[in-house]
């Protein structure tokens, strides 16, 4: 009888776990990728995120030391 009483805490944390992840929503992650039709280097964001929206992303920021124009999706 003693020897349930030392497990069921750590039952009871495991059951918890497990009911939580299951609950827990997923967060989707962003990725990026170079814009395949910008050219030159990117120094207006709005420019580069239309354009990125055009070709079908979510979005587009100037990233990088050499300013790329990378578009933004959901992976």
């Amino acid at each position: 009888m003693e020897s349930s009483r030392k497990f069921f805490p750590a039952i009871a944390v495991l059951l918890l776990l497990i009911v939580a992840t299951q609950l827990a929503p997923t967060e989707a992650r962003d990725c990026e990728t170079a814009s395949s039709k910008f050219t030159g280097m990117c120094v207006i964001a709005a420019n580069c995120e239309h354009l990125c929206k055009a070709e079908g992303f979510l979005g587009g920021a100037c990233r990088g030391f050499r300013r790329r124009c990378m578009c933004s999706t959901m992976c």
